[in-house]
């Protein structure tokens, strides 16, 4: 299937690693002009080197940054088409917070990155959008907001969805469609740097450590890869997905047990 994605210009933020990174490289493959922010600029000059894509240094959690970020991308891309929101620590990156020892700052710090700071990426982006009467907005958050267990991680998931269906009423007149992709664990290049750990910490053969981590309790059997839920994206991404906005999208290989309807 033609993507119709030739010449459409892409926003990915957190496109340096993990899911950014894998998005950042099928949208390119599919033909679009492509654009990573990220924090680390030796890692943006790498992902730069590798797929030719444009860079720019965005802390997500800062506004004036965010503006400045998405000033230089459109100067050099001329325009944003697709902006995909993905710069946020993933939740196995931190240790678990329960509700009752949760502090103000531990609270505030996660929602002011990936859910306000999704927002402010929005701001600066959707202007020139609905001026176009195009455009594409994918936010990627997570399953956690369909699951206890973590309470910051599941607040900022859901107010990620409650973001994603708000800005799809809004802008759907104007041509702007908006979906959440909620991944559960998917396997990225931080998986095989946590396999090695976990085999030398156990004293375990480095397949054994690879498969419990890539292994769990899904219909497929095992978690989904960063390239597969980047498929996903990169179809929300396309003309070809205007039936669907407002909507969340789930991409975590089938969680066994939950009906949601």
């Amino acid at each position: 299937m033609d993507l119709q994605l030739t010449g459409k210009r892409a926003l990915v933020t957190g496109g340096s690693r993990g899911i950014g990174l894998q998005v950042a490289r099928t949208l390119v493959a599919e033909g679009a002009r492509v654009a990573i922010a990220a924090r680390d600029p030796r890692r943006l000059a790498s992902v730069a080197a590798e797929l030719g894509v444009v860079t720019a240094e965005m802390e997500i959690g800062d506004e004036s940054s965010v503006n400045a970020a998405v000033e230089l991308v459109n100067a050099q891309l001329g325009g944003i088409d697709i902006l995909v929101n993905c710069a946020a620590e993933p939740n196995g990156a931190r240790a678990r917070i329960v509700p009752s020892q949760t502090t103000d700052q531990q609270f505030w710090d996660a929602v002011n990155v990936k859910t306000v700071g999704y927002l402010r990426v929005v701001r600066a982006v959707a202007p020139g959008m609905v001026e176009r009467g195009w455009g594409r907005i994918v936010n990627v958050s997570g399953t956690a907001a369909r699951t206890a267990g973590d309470f910051v991680a599941t607040v900022r998931n859901v107010g990620v969805a409650a973001l994603s269906k708000n800005l799809a009423d809004e802008l759907g007149p104007h041509g702007v469609n908006v979906t959440v992709v909620h991944p559960g664990v998917t396997v990225t290049e931080r998986t095989e740097e946590r396999v090695a750990e976990l085999a030398q910490s156990e004293g375990i053969p480095a397949a054994e450590a690879r498969r419990r981590l890539t292994t769990g309790a899904t219909a497929i059997g095992r978690y989904p890869t960063a390239e597969e839920v980047a498929w996903v994206v990169a179809f929300l991404a396309s003309p070809r997905s205007v039936a669907m906005t407002g909507d969340p999208v789930i991409v975590s290989g089938g969680l066994l047990g939950p009906v949601h309807y």
